[in-house]
């Protein structure tokens, strides 16, 4: 049985920042039943009141739906609803205007006048917020917001209101809706700019990728290219040496065979040193990174006298890990420790923040490959998420197992 909120703490960031607007947004909704729902039973008869309700329930209802939709276009999982903003617009003016016509003519005294106010601004406000979700450009929420407010303000007098109790309400409406839809776009703009930045993190990690295979790239053009160059050129010359039956050409092509194992040994020493990590400089590099990332990282335990081998393949541990980190989940804290004892070395990668997400994409290739690597020096490798919303990798490699292969090569 889960926990309770395990359901939030298992959430990223960005998912945690939608559900918050969303559910956020949906709260206008409640507002307009539970503020308004109650205000027409002391002005109007219990069966006028009762149908009003019904009514603002439904209207507020549908007013979420299309909020779920509107959000749901604005992270692109869905085509705008255009209809159903059109039919919710149509019918937020139609409960409006009814409502305040009701409320002016039903009530004997002045209180049904302030009561129809209150309704006739609270329904448009609401509606304006939600309305405003639907619309992508600035200048169509102002113009929407004006709209309405100099709508408001035209309706009114035919209801029966004077001049200036009019135009004090097209004011009050101005305020109120402008107030709604600004809540509605800065919702949406921070949504958008949590998911923007989310998307900039997996881009910075990629890019990493992408610049080691760059840096490897051209570190093997220029072993590949300077020595390709010399062997071509000394191939010519003994080719025109030997035409002529001069005995030099057999130095040069000698030249060639040694050049050739020279660009093979430069070249293995290349794919050698890209495929090998060293556990300092790894420690070191994950601690500026995740730093940098706004992380907290700490590392603790000795590295000094381990084998090459061991070294070699748990600085891969601190790679694939700090990686995960940095691309799955919301961590804010990561610790790193090195122990040894017994003739074994532990290394233990762990942050908090670790949703579902992260542990599916932590179970993948990546970890897979580890396996692979520690393997061959007999050790394992253990992950998985641990109590409080924790991500733990537990590395243990025999130092014994490490000495003799080192020897053995």
């Amino acid at each position: 049985m889960r926990e309770p909120g395990a359901w939030w703490r298992g959430k990223s960031t960005p998912a945690k920042v939608e559900t918050y607007t969303r559910w956020s947004l949906y709260s206008f909704s409640l507002i307009e039943a539970g503020w308004l729902g109650p205000l027409s039973f002391g002005e109007l008869p219990l069966p006028l009141a009762t149908g009003l309700l019904v009514a603002l329930c439904a209207h507020a209802v549908l007013g979420a739906v299309c909020a779920s939709r509107s959000l749901d276009w604005t992270r692109g999982h869905r085509a705008r609803p255009v209809r159903l903003l059109v039919v919710y617009g149509v019918i937020s003016l139609l409960l409006a205007v009814g409502a305040l016509g009701l409320l002016t003519r039903v009530p004997d005294d002045e209180s049904g006048d302030r009561t129809a106010v209150v309704f006739f601004i609270g329904v448009l406000m609401v509606s304006a917020g939600y309305l405003t979700l639907g619309l992508r450009s600035r200048r169509r929420v102002i113009a929407s917001v004006f709209g309405v407010s100099f709508g408001a303000g035209v309706v009114a007098l035919p209801a029966g209101m004077p001049a200036l109790p009019a135009l004090v309400t097209a004011v009050t409406v101005l305020f109120a809706t402008g107030v709604f839809a600004l809540t509605a776009s800065f919702s949406v703009w921070m949504l958008d700019a949590v998911h923007a930045l989310d998307e900039a993190h997996e881009t910075r990690a990629r890019l990493a990728v992408a610049e080691e295979r760059l840096r490897f790239g051209r570190d093997l053009h220029d072993v590949m290219g300077r020595n390709l160059a010399v062997i071509a050129l000394k191939s010519e010359l003994a080719v025109q040496l030997a035409r002529r039956d001069r005995p030099e050409a057999v130095d040069q092509m000698i030249e060639v065979q040694r050049i050739a194992h020279e660009t093979q040994r430069e070249v293995r020493e290349v794919v050698r040193g890209y495929r090998e990590a060293d556990l300092e400089a790894e420690l070191i590099g994950a601690r500026g990174v995740l730093a940098a990332a706004g992380i907290d990282c700490e590392v603790t335990g000795e590295t000094a006298g381990l084998p090459g081998r061991v070294r070699s393949a748990l600085g891969w541990v601190v790679r694939e890990a700090t990686t995960n980190v940095l691309r799955h989940g919301n961590a804010e804290r990561c610790v790193v420790r090195v122990r040894t004892s017994e003739g074994r070395v532990v290394l233990t990668v762990e942050n908090d923040g670790a949703d579902g997400t992260a542990v599916t994409a932590r179970s993948g290739s990546g970890l897979a490959g580890l396996r692979e690597r520690l393997s061959a020096v007999g050790g394992t490798l253990e992950a998985g998420r641990v109590d409080d919303g924790l991500f733990r990798l537990v590395a243990d490699v025999p130092l014994a197992a490490g000495a003799v292969l080192e020897v053995a090569s």
